[in-house]
């Protein structure tokens, strides 16, 4: 049948993923680098992920393709959340150690000299700070401001503790890892705690305005008003806004 469906330019497509949570059908993947369809029958035209791509990627054509199955679309997403459960997903079995959740004094600053050998105070207040790992109900979470950072900000800007002193910090990378999982799973922590404020430590590249919008989806998702700031940080180390 000839119907309205997404078309993608894979040239013009960055893998950014910013049109994976905004596709509520789960239609779209980054795969080898580039967004694309999984399956015509999974599409319904409509198009909710063409003001997500910030290229210009996508667009609705008319073509060929299999009639938009709602029922083939339940199972698919029913896949990705059985996928994407935080209980199973990250598993260890040996019981490692290293993520158990735990909470730090208080840091206290002390000035330092300016050389190398001069230790630098860590800010940080937690463990884990991996989003993947962080509890949902970790007491850290509670009555908190919370810091959503990319992976590549804390190497890139060099006052980053200064910018995470007194939050919850939880990382990620919105390119590289399930931006349906993270969404879901800051859904899960921002409903289940009284977060004050979120801040998004993005990079420049068009890549990390994933960020944005997973913590967009996840604020949403939770269905409190919470305030959101974005501090983006140029490649050379500077926040430009």
């Amino acid at each position: 049948m000839i119907r309205r469906i997404v078309s993608i330019n894979e040239e013009k497509c960055n893998g950014c993923g910013l049109c994976i949570p905004a596709c509520h059908e789960g239609a779209i993947q980054i795969i080898d680098g580039k967004a694309k369809l999984l399956e015509d029958k999974l599409c319904d035209g409509i198009g909710d992920c063409l003001g997500e791509c910030p290229l210009g990627a996508i667009e609705i054509i008319e073509r060929e393709a299999d009639k938009f199955d709602e029922e083939a679309v339940k199972e698919h997403l029913a896949k990705l959340e059985n996928k994407a459960k935080p209980q199973d997903r990250h598993k260890i079995p040996c019981g490692c150690p290293g993520t158990m959740s735990r909470m730090f004094e208080d840091k206290v600053e002390e000035d330092t000299e300016e050389d190398e050998t001069a230790e630098v105070k860590s800010t940080l207040r937690q463990w884990p700070v991996q989003l993947s790992l962080v509890p949902v109900n970790a007491p850290y979470f509670e009555n908190a401001e919370l810091l959503i950072a990319a992976d590549c900000a804390p190497f890139a800007y060099g006052n980053f503790h200064q910018l995470q002193k007194g939050k919850a910090i939880a990382i990620g990378c919105p390119k590289l890892d399930d931006g349906n999982y993270y969404a879901d799973k800051l859904a899960q922590i921002l409903k289940s705690n009284n977060i004050r404020k979120i801040t998004v430590s993005r990079m420049e590249v068009p890549c990390c305005g994933g960020l944005n919008s997973i913590v967009n989806h996840a604020v949403a998702q939770s269905g409190k008003k919470i305030p959101v700031e974005t501090r983006t940080i140029s490649i050379q180390g500077k926040i430009i806004s």
